[in-house]
C-alpha cells in the first residue's frame, strides 16, 4: 500500500468514528459527577466498616480482595513464564562483561552518574518503603511501593557496576521471596475459614482510623503484594539485564 493510499484509509476512519466520538465526549459526566453509586457508597461505608482512610486500599483488599488475589497470581505467574523463556533461551554461560552490538562502543562509567545513583537510591527506596506501610491512609499500597522499590534498586546496577548488582541481588532469593508474598495472600484467605468464617474474611483488629497499624487484614494482605511485587519486578530487570552480558565463550576484549 502506497503512502498515499494509507493516508486516505486514516482519513476515511478518522471521518467514520468522528460522530461517534463526538457523541461520546458530548455525554461524559461533569468532573466529580458520575452514573455509578459505588463509590459513594464506599466512601460513606468503608473508613466505620475497616477503619481506613484509603478508600483503593479497602476495595483492593477487602470488599474484592478475592480479584487482588487473582490478579496476584497471574503476576507471579507471568515473572515465571519470563524468567523460565529467558533463561531457557540464554543458559548460564555468561560474563560480567557487556556484550557489544557491532561496533558500538560500551562508553565508561561518569563520576556524575554515579554520585546521582548514590544520592537517589536511598531516596527512593524510603519512599517506596513509606507508600507500602501507608496503603490504609494514603494513596498507594503494595504494588506501587514494591514498584518503586524495585525501580530504586536498579539505580544500583546503573551506578556501580553489573558485578556489584550480580553479587547483592540473589536470583534464587528473589524466587523464594515472590512465592513467600503469594502465599501470604492465600494463607489470607484460608487463615479465616480454619476459624469458621468465610474466605479473606477480616479475623484481626481493626485499630484507629487514621493510624499506621489499622485496617486488620488490609495490612497484612497488602505486605504479601509488596514482597511478591518487588521481588517479581527485581526477578525482571535482573533478567533482562542477563541478556545484555556477554558469554563466558565470545567475551569481546
Amino acid at each position: 500500500m502506497t503512502r498515499k493510499a494509507r493516508l486516505l484509509v486514516a482519513v476515511l476512519c478518522a471521518l467514520v468514528s468522528a460522530p461517534a466520538i463526538a457523541v461520546v465526549i458530548m455525554h461524559i459526566p461533569a468532573f466529580g459527577r458520575h452514573p455509578l453509586p459505588y463509590g459513594d457508597a464506599i466512601n460513606h461505608t468503608a473508613g466505620a466498616q475497616r477503619h481506613v482512610t484509603n478508600m483503593v486500599s479497602a476495595v483492593n483488599f477487602d470488599y474484592r480482595a478475592f480479584d487482588t488475589l487473582g490478579e496476584e497470581l497471574m503476576l507471579v505467574a507471568a515473572v515465571t513464564g519470563t524468567l523460565v523463556l529467558l533463561r531457557g533461551r540464554r543458559g548460564e554461560s555468561l560474563s560480567d562483561r557487556a556484550a557489544q552490538a557491532g561496533n558500538r562502543p560500551v562508553c565508561e562509567r561518569s563520576e556524575a552518574v554515579t554520585l546521582a545513583c548514590r544520592f537517589f537510591l536511598p531516596l527512593i527506596t524510603t519512599f517506596g518503603i513509606y507508600v507500602i506501610l501507608h496503603a490504609q491512609l494514603t494513596p498507594g499500597g503494595g504494588f506501587q511501593g514494591g514498584a518503586i522499590v524495585a525501580s530504586g534498586t536498579l539505580l544500583l546496577y546503573l551506578g556501580e557496576s553489573y558485578r556489584l548488582w550480580r553479587r547483592l541481588v540473589r536470583s534464587r532469593l528473589l524466587d523464594m521471596l515472590e512465592a513467600a508474598g503469594a502465599l501470604v495472600l492465600v494463607l489470607c484467605g484460608l487463615g479465616p475459614m480454619a476459624r469458621g468464617g468465610a474466605f479473606l474474611q477480616n479475623v484481626l483488629q481493626l485499630g484507629q482510623t487514621g493510624a499506621l497499624l489499622s485496617g486488620g487484614l488490609i495490612l497484612v494482605e497488602n505486605a504479601g503484594v509488596a514482597l511478591a511485587v518487588t521481588a517479581g519486578f527485581i526477578l525482571l530487570l535482573l533478567e533482562f539485564l542477563e541478556e545484555t552480558r556477554a558469554t563466558c565463550e565470545g567475551e569481546g576484549p
